[in-house]
């Protein structure tokens, strides 16, 4: 079972690869890509594809890192407020009989 498991996650990276690399052969053609003030790139266009996709990346990264501070700081002070012992932690004192709450 785990060589079936195995031997279908290479067939679906090989799928991927080579649907990839079809695109790519696809389009060589090149793309002009205009900037603001008349200023303009030339590249083919798998390359700006690429390179469009490479930089949503980055910005859906940066995007998420002030989240992952947050969550790093709280996960840091919720494990700092676990380790340290609280009131919890010290024995009670036996209560007396008469200062038990009835009907519990």
């Amino acid at each position: 079972m785990k060589s079936i498991v195995w031997l279908v996650q290479w067939l679906l990276k090989a799928a991927l690869f080579f649907t990839l690399f079809a695109f790519a052969l696809n389009n060589q053609g090149d793309a002009t890509v205009r900037f603001f003030f008349g200023y303009q790139w030339t590249a083919p266009m798998v390359l700006v594809v690429l390179i469009t996709f490479a930089a949503g990346l980055l910005l859906g990264v940066l995007g998420m890192v002030p989240r992952w501070w947050r969550q790093r700081r709280a996960a840091a002070s919720a494990r700092k407020l676990a380790e340290s012992p609280g009131p919890e932690a010290t024995p009670a004192a036996d209560p007396s009989p008469g200062s038990i709450p009835h009907g519990l």
